[in-house]
């Protein structure tokens, strides 16, 4: 009976008894507190728990199931793998004992035909209820019904569900050992077939039952490669129809045809394992990491590919192995098919890597064996993790082998010193830190495929997380990371363009997406902030940029091309690029030019290019060779680097540039565009800033209505306004001229009045005065004036209020600052009283504060400040 008929048979036989066929779950479970399915009941845990009313009170699973517990010793025995099925049959409050037993018994026996004679039985020690329905209801002789102990308690292995079991075994005959049943006899000739779990405890940890749960439940879980085992009456699980296809491939490429030589047949069984469950994996989302589930995945794959290295170095073994394990599993799982691509590049990826650092890490580890250690330092094991790829787990497998400890808690010690260092070297904005956290993430999973040219929303899976440096699987609301997916529509920063913004849906969160930059060179890092729920890497995401803002950016990178078209058209073909800024609505343009423009040059600039944007040419693209794009005529911008391929934008029969950016599909879809700024950024460069689009014609319209208002106040038309202005400069500037002369005037006036009327200190003659308000030129003009009247022997210091504002100017002659007085110390003293302060010149000095409220208090500081000063004279 083949897998494909047995998973039909099973379900089929549950359909008719009322259950709900559900298809299988992911391998990455909604559970938390589980790395990966690890059961047939892990999707219905809330059910049973109560924490949700089943749809259906019955159920029928062929669940997808990857245990890690026996990884290091799969392919040593035939008894063990890590991806399986499991049959299952459910009961959320339904039925229980009474069904469960009998209808187990009618399936193995009536629909897959096994021999009742060959049968045994287990239950748990105290559970004489299912003992008795065996016995009494089913007929099966009591000496074949047992009592199994704590191997018929059946628990999760973390908080949860829990209860007693009763498991169904097949007697392969003496020929596989001693007699006596399960309980006694060995497990290589009673094989179980079927647990039937009567869920109806919970338990905080295992083993220790803490209650009931709200309702009886049945869980039960048949391993189908078990039973397939059984019932194409094969010796061991690698043999049956799912998996024997992979072992014979994986032992063609070993060149060992399987049953030849054990230690051949070790390293198919491993390949034939691993290939299934990678497959699996990939297709449920799990990408290879150095971390959580990609992990896993990461030490299957190269467990694989180390063993297989050890016999066969030429040629990759997973792609095969993985597509044929695709057309083996994909009748029942069609997601293996439609994720083909995906699963082979990424094993493809994953080999390719290991394989060029696996012969000099094997080589360190070969050596550091050599030399008769007993105990791997941890040191070596994490240079083979670090630097060669090898997973810890992988070391110790082989350092087993030879007979040698791993150092476990050194390597610990080394992984946590890196990890430090990494967090500590990120927050501090180490560069090359940086750099090497992205150029091995980009190992690992690859570049982006960019589909924004043609596309504003992408559909693709979520490959990594990054938070302050590490990578971390999963990201709960309001924690900003960086997010790396296997294909976008996100434009990342490049070329003078801005990066992207917009969001990431998963199935269980939103991000925000802020920014998009290449962490190197075709990997693009999507700056963004959880904005609710939570994300996790592997999740199937929808990415959706802001489609408006990106229109706005496509606008001003196509009028950057047409205006460096202009430029050149005007200036000469020395107007080079020599910098750029695409942004939402508006652009900067670096060129090179020797002088700054004239009023007419940058007229006649913006008129050639919004001439060509009225126009209305095709914008086209062309991808091409580096040298054809140059005998094209194409033009390289500024600081781009270009390879072999070459994307060229094409507008009209005027302009050709390289350039990986976005644009619109016609020159007049920019709109306007308007110049706001032309300065100098250095020696002969010159910058050009301008708006576009809609932008550009918000800002004509504010123009417009500023001059249509500015006309209105002026009585004249709009077209008239230049020259009413200019007659009204010149009448302000005569104005002022006679104001100045009228202010000089009263200046000296005041001048004679404050110098005719001295304070005498010996033969130093003083003025301290307040006047009226004066701005700091015309006060320190009028002391000087007074200082000319007084001669050398004065000192002179006056205040005066200047708006909000209060200010000082003194004025030390030389025989003053003989006698000890200093101008700026004295000013110095009164701004300090208005908090502020000034010059320190002893001849003459400036000074003053904000709070000019405080002048008159600052002048009496400044008395006394002259009356220290020429105490002694």
């Amino acid at each position: 009976m083949q897998v494909q008929e047995i998973r039909e048979k099973f379900t089929q036989f549950f359909v008719d008894r009322d259950h709900e066929l559900r298809p299988s779950a992911s391998l990455i479970p909604t559970d938390p507190t589980l790395l990966l399915n690890n059961a047939g009941m892990v999707p219905f845990k809330p059910y049973f728990l109560g924490e949700e009313e089943a749809p259906w009170g019955r159920a029928v699973t062929c669940q997808k199931v990857f245990r890690t517990v026996d990884i290091d010793i799969i392919g040593t025995t035939t008894r063990h793998v890590t991806f399986f099925e499991m049959l299952g049959n459910f009961s959320f409050g339904d039925y229980f004992k009474e069904k469960a037993i009998p209808w187990s018994q009618e399936l193995v026996t009536e629909v897959f035909g096994l021999d009742p004679d060959r049968l045994w039985y287990t239950v748990y020690d105290t559970d004489d209820e299912a003992a008795q329905i065996w016995i009494d209801d089913v007929g099966i002789p009591p000496e074949r019904v047992q009592k199994g102990g704590r191997d018929n308690f059946w628990q999760m292995g973390v908080a949860g569900p829990c209860g007693p079991s009763s498991e169904l075994f097949y007697d392969k005959g003496p020929e596989f050992g001693d007699p006596g049943g399960p309980v006694g006899g060995g497990e290589e000739r009673f094989v179980e077939i079927w647990n039937l779990v009567f869920m109806q405890n919970i338990q905080d940890v295992p083993y220790h039952v803490v209650g009931d749960l709200p309702a009886k439940n049945i869980d039960t879980g048949m391993g189908l490669e078990r039973v397939a085992a059984i019932l194409q009456d094969v010796p061991t699980l690698f043999e049956i129809d799912s998996i024997r296809p992979m072992v014979d491939l994986a032992s063609n490429y070993l060149g060992s045809p399987y049953g030849r030589d054990e230690q051949a047949d070790v390293v198919s069984r491993i390949l034939g394992d691993h290939s299934r469950a990678a497959a699996f994996l990939i297709s449920d989302g799990v990408v290879p990491s150095n971390d959580g589930r990609g992990y896993i995945l990461r030490r299957i794959l190269r467990r694989g590919i180390r063993h297989a290295w050890l016999v066969q170095q030429e040629g990759l073994v997973f792609p095969q192995l993985c597509e044929l394990a695709i057309d083996v599993m994909s009748p029942w799982y069609s997601q293996l098919s439609d994720d083909r691509d995906l699963i082979l590049t990424t094993v493809e990826r994953e080999e390719i890597r290991f394989r060029r650092t696996l012969e000099s890490g094997h080589q360190l580890l070969d050596e550091t064996l050599e030399e008769g250690v007993s105990s791997l330092p941890g040191e070596v094991a994490f240079k083979l993790h670090d630097t060669y790829g090898f997973p810890i787990e992988l070391t110790t497998e082989i350092a087993t082998e030879r007979g040698v400890d791993i150092d476990q808690e050194g390597f610990e010690l080394e992984m946590q010193q890196q990890r430090d260092r990494a967090r500590a070297a990120w927050k501090g904005g180490d560069e090359a830190a940086a750099a090497e956290v992205y150029r091995k993430l980009a190992d690992n999973i690859g570049l982006t495929d960019f589909v924004g040219y043609e596309e504003d929303r992408s559909q693709g899976r979520l490959l990594a997380l990054i938070a302050d440096g590490e990578h971390v699987d999963k990201a709960e609301e309001g924690r900003l990371v960086e997010v790396f997916v296997d294909q976008t529509a996100f434009y990342a920063e490049s070329g003078g363009q801005v990066g992207d913004t917009g969001s990431i849906v998963t199935p269980t969160g939103l991000l925000e997406i802020t920014d998009t930059q290449f962490a190197i060179q075709g990997l693009h890092s999507h700056r963004a902030r959880v904005a609710s729920g939570h994300v996790e890497v592997g999740q199937d995401i929808d990415a959706t940029i802001d489609s408006v803002r990106r229109e706005g950016i496509r606008k001003s990178h196509t009028g950057t091309h047409v205006l460096h078209w202009a430029l050149r058209e005007i200036l000469g073909d020395h107007a080079q690029q020599a910098g750029s800024l695409v942004d939402d609505g508006r652009l900067r343009f670096d060129f090179s030019h020797f002088t700054g423009l004239s009023d007419e040059q940058l007229g006649e600039v913006e008129w050639q290019v919004n001439r060509r944007l009225i126009s209305n040419d095709t914008v086209g693209t062309t991808v091409t060779t580096n040298d054809e794009a140059r005998e094209m005529g194409a033009i390289a911008f500024f600081g781009d680097k270009y390879g072999e391929k070459v994307r060229v934008v094409k507008i009209g029969d005027y302009s050709l540039e390289f350039c990986g950016g976005t644009h619109t599909n016609t020159a007049g879809q920019v709109g306007p565009l308007i110049f706001t700024a032309e300065s100098s950024i250095g020696s002969n460069i010159r910058r050009v800033d301008a708006l576009t689009g809609e932008d550009a014609y918000r800002h004509l319209a504010r123009v417009r209505q500023s001059l249509d208002r500015v006309g209105r106040r002026l009585k004249v038309p709009t077209a008239e306004i230049p020259e009413r202005v200019e007659s009204l400069i010149e009448r302000v500037s005569d104005l002022e001229g006679r104001l100045s002369k009228v202010a000089a005037s009263d200046r000296t006036r005041l001048a004679e009045e404050l110098a005719s009327d001295p304070k005498i200190h010996g033969e130093v003659k003083v003025v301290v005065a307040t006047v009226p308000e004066s701005a700091p030129g015309d006060l320190r003009q009028l002391v000087q004036q007074v200082q000319d009247r007084l001669g050398e022997n004065s000192l002179v210091v006056l205040g005066a209020p200047n708006g909000s504002k209060g200010g000082i100017t003194a004025a030390a002659g030389p025989g003053a600052i003989q006698v000890g007085a200093s101008a700026g110390e004295i000013a110095a003293e009164g701004a300090a009283v208005m908090g502020g302060g000034g010059s320190r010149d002893p001849a003459l000095a400036q000074a003053g504060g904000p709070d000019g409220s405080a002048l008159s208090a600052a002048m009496d500081v400044v008395r006394e400040a002259v009356g220290r000063a020429l105490a002694g004279v």
